[in-house]
């Protein structure tokens, strides 16, 4: 499976986070923590899992605790989809 790119990730989760808030994808802030998006816990859960699906692997459940913005995050993902690509 080939890596995902933190370009990739941030548009993936931008996207995502727009469409359960109703907004469009370029009112959401790269820089805005997860805990001031107005998504409730319910949500947040079911946006890890989706996430999980789209990257083909778990998270811990304290990634978001550790990167707390789209931008962070995305970083993150990037690197551990490479460390999991080169290692397969």
């Amino acid at each position: 499976m080939a890596a995902v790119t933190a370009s990739e990730a941030e548009t993936w989760l931008i996207e995502k986070i727009a469409l359960r808030l109703g907004v469009a994808p370029g009112e959401v802030s790269r820089e805005v923590y997860f805990d001031e998006l107005d998504l409730d816990s319910t949500e947040a859960l079911i946006l890890a899992g989706e996430l999980e699906n789209w990257l083909g692997f778990e998270l811990s459940t304290t990634t978001l605790w550790y990167h707390p913005t789209i931008k962070d995050l995305a970083s993150y993902l990037a690197e551990e989809s490479d460390r999991r690509a080169t290692a397969a």
